[in-house]
């Protein structure tokens, strides 16, 4: 805890620093992920960015002299946030990534604080949602069904086939509030532990769970753990760099963001992965938005700041009505 004299902008610029790279790296990581496609499956780019950014991770622990996390119950629990905010989501996405354009994935992942207002109400007793948030949800649901044109679902064959990415997107989402509200529970504030041996600990065991699924997978279905031909270098650096950043030094940030600001606001960076996974699929990849994307984008957003308590509901109060005069 710094002291009474120590300055007291630092720490608060160092977190909006982390918030802002966490936008820009979790933005560019569903454009990342299709590049990524090209040279590696969906299990590989999955447990391929994980176990890069465990290995960085490690490194940083061991430059920094960090201590580890080896108390039973927390590495128990950095287990499950592990699958949650690591193993899960990353498989979903990345089977998502085939058959959606990035910028609609990055649209759905802007629906985590709504999952997250929802998880966290259900774990933590103190913390229940208002008569905001509910609203909040609701037009949550509304934004998403916006988003995703279910209007098109009677007549459209090819966007009736996409629904089941943009479900996998959506589980995705589920997965990443269920994991704010586990750490806000069980990790965050229990223990001595730093950002880095928190992160490095979560991304560590879903490094070692998903090496384990991969080789399950390959013996089971009979294909190669690694790519049986070369992938393209543009292939190999996405996967670098998601692994990297996008979960190595991003789930630092993410931890750091978590514990100054709460599970609410850390997962509000979801309000500007979308403007970035929107752009760069449209200058990189040449994708095109329909009309409803970006306006049920909005909608989730004004949604995800009801749900958050950012806005709130006008307070109605009724005018007595005026009596006669006698």
């Amino acid at each position: 805890m710094p002291s009474s004299t120590a300055p007291t902008t630092r720490p608060r610029a160092g977190v909006l620093a982390a918030y802002a790279a966490l936008a820009l790296v979790w933005g560019s990581s569903f454009l990342l992920i299709k590049v990524a496609l090209t040279g590696f499956d969906v299990t590989q780019v999955a447990v391929g960015r994980i176990a890069l950014g465990a290995l960085t991770l490690v490194v940083l622990m061991a430059v920094s002299r960090t201590a580890w996390p080896r108390e039973r119950s927390l590495v128990g629990h950095l287990a499950v946030v592990g699958v949650l905010l690591c193993l899960a989501p990353f498989l979903l996405y990345s089977w998502a990534g085939q058959h959606l354009p990035s910028g609609l994935s990055a649209i759905l992942n802007a629906t985590t604080p709504i999952w997250t207002a929802l998880a966290v109400t259900a774990a933590v007793r103190s913390e229940r949602l208002t008569r905001g948030q509910v609203a909040g949800v609701a037009l949550g649901v509304v934004g998403v069904a916006v988003v995703m044109g279910l209007w098109r679902v009677v007549d459209d064959a090819a966007f009736a086939s996409s629904l089941p990415a943009q479900a996998a997107c959506l589980g995705a989402t589920a997965c990443y509030g269920a994991g704010f509200a586990w750490m806000r529970r069980f990790v965050t504030g229990r223990h001595a532990h730093g950002p880095l041996a928190v992160a490095t600990g979560q991304v560590g065991i879903a490094a070692v769970l998903g090496l384990l699924l991969a080789g399950v997978l390959a013996v089971v279905g009979g294909g190669p753990v690694l790519p049986a031909v070369a992938p393209p270098a543009a292939a190999v650096g996405a996967l670098v760099a998601l692994g990297a950043l996008g979960t190595g030094l991003a789930y630092v940030w993410s931890t750091r963001v978590l514990a100054e600001w709460g599970s609410l606001a850390a997962s509000s960076v979801t309000y500007l992965t979308p403007v970035v996974g929107v752009v760069a699929g449209v200058l990189v990849l040449g994708e095109h938005l329909t009309w409803n994307e970006p306006v049920g984008a909005v909608v989730v957003v004004v949604s995800v700041l009801l749900a958050q308590g950012r806005l709130r509901l006008p307070r109605w109060t009724r005018t007595p009505l005026a009596t006669p005069s006698p």
